[in-house]
């Protein structure tokens, strides 16, 4: 029930009836406003304001400036002025295309804030907060143990052969340095956040909705690649221990029927392997802490026989082949349709494009970082403990990468290693049959168990998902006996199984490093931007708050509306901002900037790839361009320089902003181009449908979506008209 009095304020009473199961619904308060409005307009017959209530009536609308805060901050209502503005603008001239177009504005508003909804916090008892009790040695050895698996055995084989050659050192060392770099914004991520979660958590916490769903889809994307690639590379362990028997069979009945972008035959193994693998998930089998110790334990101990094994057994000329030694080696073949290409020969047969794209494929094999971050809270001294673990970290695994390539490149010709089961491959070469045996076995259960946690891992982020109602709720459905999320373990391991049925290796782990260069592009942004934001409330308690104080309403004599300072002028005020911490004016426009740097940064990519002999031969229209966007860059820099960052203590904060962000912004961009047209068109359209599920489901039914439906309200509201603030109950 909407009462109104129209001799005095526009609204003095709303309630809700008590009949009445629901609170008013949008258009009935929206109604209500409007007819306040329209009285208070006719009573004090004011002339429409370009700035919002005139001298006349400011002192009648203050309690239906109250209503619309209230109203506005429950998203019922848009607009930035009280209803008499709102009023003249219905009024005024045009007043029909004017109410369209205000509608519309409204809506479109409306939309874009569903796209950076936040998701609040659930307060935490002090019972709840982790004590700390690791240290740096812990973070290390549980990185080291997500990332040193089968990767390390399975990738230097098929990246040596076809894109860099005995070069892939040099990739590894490209990747980790950038990898450090994204490890440290990592870490600022997630000091912004006071609990432990993944980098989708953080998103949805920091940067809103439409970035986490984004995020998380692109994460399942890695799992879903990762689960293909391992199962696939355990079929090929598998089928060279018992003689090669299973793909003889499969190639000679199905190749001929297989398209060229597809793999030669369908790998039947991997399939039934990944079933199995969500068997016995279902079952609830997971991983204790004694199976990963022991499996770290048992990794270095292997690596460390290749590494020293390689340098005994390998010869320096591999590293300096000529193409008479390839002619060499394809007469001396029986099978020399199996020799990769030779390249220009050298220790750089493929330049310096081949190590860039190197480079960007073994990304993903650092992505073990991101579990350093979300547990390096745990410990006494996360600003110490964070940064020297992740660059400890880091060389670790730079080491074995490297050590291992190192290895297999010295024993082997790199155009005579096998892509998909090298290392095994590389001791029979040199003769120690017994040794290759021994290493096939050890990668076999490498890859087993790596299969084990990266399907818990990616069923628990879709039930996560799920949950939040970004993905089809059904996901999220937990098996009551065992407490396993059934349905989402069969969806990710039906869709993994029909990647590594119809794709070779090489193909899943140019798809898996778009991925993860994606999120690590995403990530830099964040932390680019939010560093120039004001303070932001995580907690569902401080949201609440928020959204239940009202603005004060000063009356008296109003004084004339005076320009803001460093308002006059707006290009002055973008290099020379008045404040000295972040307010809403200076967040935006590094939010700007930061998108328009982004179109730069990916044009001038564009460039260097497809077109690099003609900018650095000094082609004029190439040349001016790329310096042209140099310019651009350099100046869009500088006013988000000059912005005010927030001083809020974190525990780790990432130096000289904002040219590390954007460095590695560029980077991971130029890395992401560098893939195959093939794998740009698989992931354009597992991101179109990931864009059609969130549109056409999640957008909807997320649960901050259900809360702006369904506002805590009160039975009635009451304002007092000679109250300079209010609060809503």
């Amino acid at each position: 029930m909407i009462l109104f009095d129209p001799s005095g304020p526009g609204i003095l009473l709303l309630r809700t009836h008590p009949e009445e199961p629901k609170a008013p619904s949008r258009r009935i308060l929206c109604t209500a406003l409007f007819m306040a409005a329209l009285l208070t307009r006719a009573r004090t017959r004011s002339t429409p304001s370009a700035h919002g209530p005139t001298k006349g009536c400011r002192r009648s609308c203050v309690h239906t400036a109250a209503c619309c805060s209230a109203l506005r901050r429950k998203g019922m209502l848009t607009h930035a002025a009280p209803c008499v503005y709102l009023t003249d603008v219905l009024l005024s001239k045009g007043g029909a295309s004017s109410t369209l177009s205000m509608m519309l504005g409204q809506r479109v508003r409306q939309f874009g804030e569903k796209l950076v909804r936040r998701r609040p916090l659930e307060p935490r008892n002090e019972s709840e907060i982790p004590t700390p009790h690791l240290n740096s040695f812990d973070l290390v050895v549980f990185g080291v143990n997500r990332t040193l698996r089968a990767g390390v055995y399975i990738l230097a084989g098929a990246v040596a052969v076809y894109v860099t050659g005995p070069a892939i050192i040099i990739s590894f060392l490209v990747a980790g340095l950038f990898a450090l770099l994204s490890g440290f914004y990592f870490a600022e991520f997630g000091a912004r956040v006071p609990c432990c979660g993944s980098v989708y958590l953080y998103s949805y916490v920091t940067m809103g909705q439409l970035h986490a769903f984004i995020t998380g889809w692109n994460i399942i994307l890695h799992f879903v690649l990762a689960t293909a690639y391992l199962t696939r590379a355990w079929s090929y362990t598998f089928d060279s221990l018992i003689g090669n028997h299973i793909s003889q069979v499969l190639e000679g009945t199905f190749s001929e029927h297989m398209p060229s972008f597809l793999a030669p035959y369908p790998d039947f193994v991997a399939l039934a392997l990944v079933l199995l693998m969500a068997g016995l998930l279902i079952l609830g089998v997971h991983v204790t802490a004694r199976v990963t110790k022991v499996s770290t334990g048992i990794n270095a101990l292997v690596l460390s026989f290749i590494i020293i094994s390689g340098f005994i057994k390998g010869d320096l000329h591999n590293w300096q082949l000529t193409e008479q030694d390839y002619k060499l080696a394809a007469s001396g073949s029986s099978d020399s349709y199996s020799l990769g290409p030779l390249g220009s020969g050298g220790f750089v047969p493929f330049g310096f494009e081949g190590i860039l794209r190197g480079a960007a494929v073994p990304f993903y094999s650092f992505f073990g970082l991101n579990a350093i971050v979300t547990t390096g809270k745990e410990t006494p001294n996360p600003q110490r403990s964070i940064p020297w673990s992740i660059g400890i970290f880091i060389s670790i695994c730079f080491l074995a990468y490297s050590g291992v390539s190192a290895a297999l490149t010295l024993m082997v010709p790199y155009y005579q290693i096998h892509p998909y089961n090298p290392l095994p491959q590389a001791f029979h070469h040199v003769g120690w049959a017994p040794a290759g045996y021994f290493v096939a076995v050890v990668i076999l259960c490498a890859l087993f168990y790596s299969l084990l946690v990266v399907m818990l891992t990616m069923s628990r982020l879709i039930c996560a998902m799920a949950e939040d109602g970004l993905l089809f709720r059904g996901l999220g459905k937990i098996y009551a006996r065992r407490g396993t999320p059934i349905v989402a373990i069969l969806v990710s391991a039906i869709l993994s199984g029909i990647m590594a049925v119809l794709f070779e290796i090489h193909h899943l782990v140019e798809l898996l490093s778009v991925g993860v260069l994606l999120a690590y592009f995403l990530v830099a942004f964040s932390v680019l931007v939010l560093r120039y934001q004001p303070d932001q409330s995580f907690s569902k308690k401080e949201k609440v708050e928020e959204e239940t104080e009202m603005e004060p309403i000063v009356e008296g004599n109003p004084s004339p509306s005076v320009p803001e300072a460093g308002t006059s002028n707006p290009l002055k005020s973008l290099c020379n901002p008045i404040s000295t911490t972040p307010t809403l004016k200076s967040g935006q426009i590094v939010y700007g900037c930061a998108f328009l740097l982004v179109l730069l940064l990916t044009i001038l990519s564009l460039l260097l790839a497809l077109w690099p002999s003609r900018v650095f031969s000094g082609d004029p229209g190439f040349t001016a361009g790329a310096v042209l966007l140099l310019l651009l860059i350099m100046w869009i820099t500088v006013i988000i320089w000059r912005q005010p960052q927030n001083p809020s203590p974190l525990h780790f904060r990432v130096l000289s902003l904002p040219v590390f962000p954007l460095i590695s912004i560029f980077v991971n961009i130029y890395l992401i181009i560098q893939m195959t047209t093939g794998t740009w068109a698989q992931f354009g359209i597992w991101n179109a449908v990931g864009f059609a599920i969130y549109f056409g489901y999640g957008i909807r039914h997320s649960l901050e979506e259900k809360s702006d439906q369904n506002p805590p309200a009160s039975n009635f509201h009451t304002f007092d008209e000679h109250t300079s603030s209010a609060k809503s109950c």
